[in-house]
């Protein structure tokens, strides 16, 4: 048993966070399932931003839409689609035989759309109906506006991963968008059977603070956060609000790791994935992170439902002039942000392509 299925075996998930159409028809993800235990993947606007603008294999995809879909935008979902649907079919055995709780792929809704709830909403329906895949998630971040989108998509019955969350705050405001958009279906006489994770960002809050942060507490604040949230999901799990919705036949809303891939070069490379070891969450990691564990990676300990030395962790940090609600804010939007700006270079890379194709006649 290698790292990653022992892993797998204490009951967490781990998904890809990649997807690339080498990836799918090399058989390389094929083999990732069979062999370092990846249930799932997700993916970004940056993520098919690098594998559209760094490889030649959408290119005649590209050209054959050039003469009948005229946005890159359309392009785009078109071509994603396509990689992620392929995905979806290839993870849809783990889906069944786990009912529901894993073999999931997700697509983003576009970031422009990140403070429009009402265009947010309607791009997520027709994704998902395009889609027709009952394991495709839509990604919506977890904004002030994308959390009424949230809340209106469950309740659609649109299975939903809410990404670009940072805090415990910003967990719990997504978790109550999900049990708002569970019980309206239940009032409704809908069935409450409805998909979403709660995707947490972690490496990006030590990156934020290394800097400034003295040796000890260097790459230590992600962690304390996750450990905070992985409390305040424990916690929710066994109320009774919760445990009412379970037995109406409503699945959990999952915990996600998210940016488990180490920023700093001078830490362990699987340094997110030990410490984030937890039964009933997820933790989606880069492809070389996912390598890396699987080759020389430890199963350790598991982390504290109880929050561990969490608190200790964050009052040091507010010693050291850190704010972590204020920072926790400054993520999510420098998050959307970076997600926009991918977005643009994504939909400038299609059309520089679609344009010196269109030129050569062929790709």
């Amino acid at each position: 048993m290698n790292p990653n299925q022992a892993l797998h075996a204490l009951g967490q998930s781990l998904w890809l966070d990649n997807i690339t159409r080498e990836l799918l028809h090399s058989g390389t993800l094929e083999r990732y399932i069979r062999d370092l235990a990846v249930t799932g993947l997700t993916s970004n606007p940056t993520i098919f931003e690098h594998a559209i603008g760094h490889s030649s294999a959408y290119d005649e995809a590209i050209h054959s839409m050039s003469r009948n879909v005229q946005s890159d935008g359309s392009r785009f979902f078109a071509l994603a689609l396509d990689d992620l649907t392929q995905a979806a079919d290839l993870f849809r055995p783990i889906f069944d035989a786990s009912a529901g709780a894993d073999g999931w792929v997700s697509l983003e809704v576009s970031p422009l759309l990140a403070h429009d709830a009402a265009n947010t909403i309607k791009q997520a329906a027709e994704l998902h109906a395009r889609a027709n895949r009952p394991n495709l998630f839509i990604k919506i971040p977890g904004t002030l506006e994308g959390l009424v989108a949230i809340e209106a998509s469950i309740f659609a019955g649109i299975a939903v991963n809410v990404t670009l969350l940072f805090s415990c705050q910003q967990y719990l405001a997504a978790a109550e968008a999900y049990l708002r958009g569970v019980e309206r279906r239940i009032q409704a006489g809908l069935d409450p059977n409805v998909g979403s994770v709660a995707s947490l960002f972690i490496s990006r809050w030590d990156v934020a603070v290394n800097d400034t942060n003295p040796p000890q507490l260097r790459n230590r604040l992600g962690i304390a956060v996750a450990m905070q949230v992985y409390q305040a999901y424990c916690t929710l799990l066994a109320s009774p609000r919760w445990q009412k919705l379970a037995g109406a036949g409503a699945r959990p809303q999952r915990l996600l790791w998210a940016s488990t891939g180490t920023k700093d070069p001078a830490a362990p490379d699987t340094l997110y994935v030990e410490a984030l070891a937890a039964p009933r969450t997820i933790n989606t990691l880069p492809e070389k992170t996912l390598l890396a564990f699987a080759d020389h990676g430890q199963v350790k300990q598991m982390l504290p439902s109880g929050g561990g030395d969490a608190e200790a962790v964050l009052a040091e940090c507010g010693r050291q002039g850190i704010n972590p609600a204020a920072l926790a804010e400054r993520l999510q939007r420098e998050g959307t942000e970076a997600f926009a700006a991918s977005w643009r270079q994504l939909l400038q890379t299609i059309g520089t392509k679609t344009a010196q194709l269109t030129q050569a006649g062929a790709p």
